[in-house]
């Protein structure tokens, strides 16, 4: 047990997992609270004006809001545990189904652009840092850094609607709303990636230029290694350290991003689910959809935190531990 206990990536693992916890404690206690911190009757809000006193009075049983706060609290956590998000508003249907039908689609244009992003950026910024090392190629680097930041500032949903106008409306290549084939994933996968590859590629030709000059980097140099290995296998990784932790905060922004993107495009996925339901007053499901981005961004820090550790385990991810 003591040699366990003293095991680094033991307690790493144990602490990453104790924040974990912690920080899903904060969440769901968050989402409970959301409904009770709305001005008015949720209820009445949701069923309208004109529904029936014992309608309402019904609906406010059936969700448990007559009880004492704590007493819902409890029975909210019990229910959250359990895997019962209560029932939908709008559809009448279980809200842990509605999100299930939904929720593939967010995932797909999430994961899609940000795995684009990352191709883009990763040969864009190692062959920056190569060309712009040690001061070189001032124009080049100007150039890059200026379009860069430009991209990286723009709002991927307004950056979607300028997609729209130009690739859908004026010259009409592409489809700008559902998802019925390959060709629609190409504007809101652009939407939300070109903004991130910007920002990641910025940041890698920095880390690349940093490590190029270190002097484990000169060495290998003098060996005459060939430019592939030095520059991907030696240079590479070790510039990859903080461009990981960067591109996992973009994976948690590109996830909330969607529900703008979603929206602008007609993509059923969650993104549009939450703001109709919003708009509607459903709240559980909007209760349901808040907990399923809530756990994902937090999944994301921690595969951060793993990878990050696992790729330089000297680094103050896993020192701290």
């Amino acid at each position: 047990m003591t040699r366990l206990t003293g095991n680094t990536w033991v307690r790493f693992a144990a602490r990453r997992a104790g924040r974990l916890v912690l920080s899903l404690w904060a969440l769901v206690t968050a989402a409970f609270l959301m409904i009770h911190l709305i001005p008015g009757d949720p209820v009445r809000a949701a069923l309208g004006p004109t529904a029936a006193a014992s309608l309402v009075a019904a609906r406010r049983a059936d969700l448990g809001l007559d009880d004492p706060l704590p007493v819902q609290y409890v029975h909210y956590l019990r229910d959250v545990l359990s895997g019962d998000l209560g029932t939908s508003m709008t559809f009448n249907l279980p809200t842990s189904q509605v999100i299930g039908d939904r929720l593939p689609a967010t995932l797909q244009l999430a994961l899609t652009a940000f795995a684009v992003a990352v191709v883009i950026a990763v040969p864009t910024g190692v062959l920056m840092g190569v060309l712009t090392r040690g001061g070189r190629a001032r124009r080049i680097e100007l150039g890059f850094t200026g379009t860069s930041v430009a991209l990286g500032t723009i709002p991927d949903f307004l950056l979607g609607v300028l997609l729209v106008y130009v690739f859908g409306v004026s010259l009409g290549w592409l489809p700008v709303a559902g998802h019925t084939g390959p060709a629609s994933y190409v504007l809101p996968v652009l939407s939300l990636a070109i903004g991130p590859a910007a920002v990641l590629a910025r940041l890698l030709r920095v880390q690349m230029v940093t490590v190029i000059e270190a002097d484990y980097m000169r060495t290998a140099r003098a060996k005459r290694l060939p430019a592939a290995v030095l520059y991907l296998r030696h240079a590479l990784p070790n510039a990859l350290t903080a461009t990981i932790t960067v591109g996992g905060l973009l994976l948690s922004a590109m996830i909330a991003g969607t529900v703008l993107v979603e929206n602008v495009f007609a993509w059923q996925g969650l993104g549009d689910t939450i703001v109709h339901s919003i708009l509607a007053k459903d709240y559980p499901l909007v209760q349901g959809i808040v907990l399923v981005y809530g756990v994902g961004v937090l999944l994301v820090n921690v595969m951060v935190d793993v990878a990050v550790a696992l790729l330089d385990p000297h680094s103050t991810t896993i020192r701290e531990y």
